[in-house]
């Protein structure tokens, strides 16, 4: 166990969360979700996955292999969603299999959390279904660890609700996941001083720092975003002292079929890992 820094922001303060090898809080050293938004082949996700798990390994970063089979919250009904449920989860098993990475994947209904949770190993309540208390008890139910984004309607405060819900099946391994909050306008803002009041529930908070970018529907039909505001903000949550972070990384974002404005090229993640362990080991010194 590393040496508590500030009494605000100590990492020992929320409860763990074991997610196989992966503990987020406690003191451990702040796990990485990443992958692509969602599968687009099982060849794509595998190269992916591996690569990931050789970036995050040569960075001493515990990897979360994040990629959904479906993404049913997209802006146009022409868009992307993904794969069917059967072929996602068994590439996503593939995943786990090939690199050792625990997996993680959206779900959108009871249904889906009872199917899912028979295969992979995080659960994740989008932003928009946080709320949806069958879907959030579901969850619980499978006893896999769920992450659970929060809403851009909600304030810091009414994390707690969300979080008491999956709880009260029992199951205390739960995240939650910080994406900004929208007033309406095609963007987001990142409000670092709701930190430490998200984290006072006792649950790992977790910074997703590509979606916190994504400006939505602000791309004619689709979602838009600035990803050369990524590092700012991942720089800034590492130190206000999360648990977790999430990224979405592409290969070739601009070609990406969806969240490609805001996603990180894959190419570029190991120098920008370099500089958030950086931060993260002054943090401690």
């Amino acid at each position: 166990m590393r040496r508590p820094y500030d009494r605000t922001v100590n990492p020992a303060a929320t409860r763990p969360v074991d997610v196989g090898p992966v503990r987020f809080g406690g003191g451990a050293r702040i796990p990485l979700i990443a992958g692509p938004c969602v599968i687009e082949s099982r060849e794509h996700a595998l190269r992916h996955a591996e690569a990931l798990a050789r970036i995050c390994r040569d960075a001493g970063r515990p990897l979360v292999f994040k990629s959904s089979y479906d993404k049913a919250n997209r802006t146009s009904l022409d868009s992307f969603r993904g794969v069917s449920l059967d072929d996602g989860l068994a590439i996503l098993a593939a995943a786990r299999d090939a690199t050792g990475a625990p997996v993680l994947t959206d779900v959108h209904s009871p249904e889906q959390a009872r199917a899912a949770g028979e295969v992979v190993d995080v659960l994740q309540v989008p932003a928009f279904l946080c709320r949806q208390t069958d879907l959030l008890l579901a969850c619980g139910a499978t006893g896999r660890a769920v992450n659970v984004k929060k809403g851009q309607f909600l304030a810091p405060e009414d994390v707690e609700h969300p979080l008491a819900k999956v709880r009260s099946t029992g199951n205390d391994r739960v995240l939650i996941t910080e994406r900004g909050a929208t007033f309406g306008y095609r963007t987001l803002v990142v409000d670092f001083a709701g930190f430490p009041t998200m984290r006072a529930f006792g649950q790992p908070l977790v910074f997703d720092a590509t979606h916190s970018v994504q400006r939505p529907s602000g791309a004619g039909g689709r979602s838009g975003g600035d990803r050369t505001k990524v590092p700012f903000l991942a720089r800034a949550a590492v130190a206000c002292g999360v648990d977790g972070l999430f990224m979405e990384v592409h290969e070739d974002p601009d070609r990406a079929p969806s969240d490609g404005p805001n996603m990180i090229p894959l190419a570029e993640l190991a120098a920008l890992l370099d500089e958030l362990r950086r931060i993260e080991d002054a943090l401690w010194a």
